[in-house]
């Protein structure tokens, strides 16, 4: 039996005309003999309204009660692909997290992934031709429903292959993986094959291609994802382990963009590593990320900075005035940025890819407020309207 998991996004279920496109695509493979997995998101901004829709209610809403909500937006559109998969002949039913078994952690709205009742689903698979599964939703162990965060329906496609031990097919309105995103560099390159580890890279530093955490999933337990349009039938992009032995590997696969960031400083902090440590863990504990994170020792003081996303900020902040008050340190919060990343598995074997990024931001009169590297990437956070003026430059310099 072979089976295919799909994943279609809400763009490519807006509308009753997109779902019935949808279920001729999920019809036609399963004409060419598989199994179809199928995840749906919600149709297209549903559960921007229905958090909207929540919040004129209350101000702050209950997590659980909200997890509830949200849950309703996939159901109505899994429903809806299966009743037209239906008049196409094809034998299929919906089921939502509950029915498919779906173990999550307790943290509502953004809960993980820890089990999937492999069993039941391959039961189902005997009966229908086609398993059309609510995305972005779990259960705890308890039976309450949770969601899985932003891009939760890529993480729910990928375990399910992971779980079923086939391949994923990603389908939105991109028609694969780019070197750049095309609305700010029109002529950026489309890639046959990019690795896990570009993809992981690009995908945390704000590419919206593919969820970070379904890229985890799929590199720990070698799932291979064919990205593409649910629109075209142009060839989209495989992401893989490694590239294919015939390929040469680029040296900058992309660049990506993170925007809305601030700049966090804390000045003449004493130099006690357990006074860093508990300020970090406290932001942990509150799932809240920061990044870019550098710490420089000056004589008997110690000065951090770091980026968060400006819509976490403040939280931050309440955090610093309870831990920094017994210390009598000052922080500080400025600026909007951008954060422009270039990230490449080649660079692990190429020299000079640092110096001619920071060549090119001296050129442009480009001062980066931070720069952060590792083996295969390197982030410089700069203004807004400097990252935007900088794609174009970066791209013909890396050959993107």
């Amino acid at each position: 039996m072979a089976v295919i998991v799909q994943k279609y996004g809400g763009s490519s279920v807006a509308d009753s005309v997109r779902i019935k496109n949808v279920a001729r695509r999920i019809a036609r493979k399963v004409k060419e003999g598989f199994k179809v997995v199928s995840v749906v998101s919600a149709m297209g901004k549903t559960t921007d309204q229905l958090i909207s829709l929540a919040k004129s209610v209350s101000v702050n809403p209950n997590e659980r009660e909200l997890d509830m909500v949200l849950v309703t937006g996939e159901q109505v559109s899994c429903a809806l692909v299966a009743i037209a998969l239906r008049d196409l002949g094809i034998n299929a039913i919906s089921l939502n997290a509950f029915q498919t078994k779906i173990l999550t952690t307790r943290n509502h709205t953004n809960a993980r992934i820890v089990d999937i009742n492999s069993e039941n689903l391959k039961s189902y698979l005997k009966n229908y031709d086609v398993i059309v599964i609510t995305g972005f939703q779990g259960i705890t162990e308890d039976e309450h429903f949770t969601t899985l965060g932003r891009g939760g329906s890529d993480t729910s496609a990928v375990a399910l292959a992971a779980k079923l031990g086939c391949d994923c097919e990603i389908y939105s309105d991109v028609s694969g993986v780019f070197s750049c995103d095309p609305k700010l560099y029109p002529k950026t390159r489309k890639w046959k094959y990019v690795t896990y580890d570009d993809m992981l890279e690009l995908a945390a530093m704000g590419a919206r291609v593919l969820h970070s955490r379904a890229v985890e999933i799929a590199k720990k337990y070698n799932v291979k994802i064919y990205c593409a349009s649910s629109f075209t039938d142009e060839e989209g992009t495989w992401v893989v382990e490694r590239l294919p032995e015939w390929l040469e590997e680029p040296v900058v696969t992309g660049i990506s963009l993170d925007e809305n960031q601030m700049k966090g400083s804390i000045t003449n902090l004493p130099n006690d590593a357990n006074v860093i440590s508990d300020i970090f863990k406290r932001v942990a504990e509150k799932e809240i990320n920061v990044d870019m994170i550098s710490l420089v020792k000056n004589g008997e003081a110690t000065h951090v900075s770091f980026t968060v996303i400006s819509d976490r900020a403040n939280g931050v902040k309440e955090l610093l005035d309870q831990t920094l008050s017994v210390y009598g340190v000052k922080y500080r919060f400025y600026g909007r940025f951008t954060k422009i990343t270039v990230v490449g598995t080649g660079m692990r074997s190429s020299y000079g890819v640092a110096s001619r990024f920071l060549e090119l931001l001296a050129s442009e009169g480009v001062e980066p407020e931070l720069i952060t590297t590792s083996e295969i990437k390197i982030s410089a956070l700069v203004s807004e309207e400097s990252a935007h003026r900088l794609v174009e430059k970066i791209c013909n310099e890396f050959e993107l």
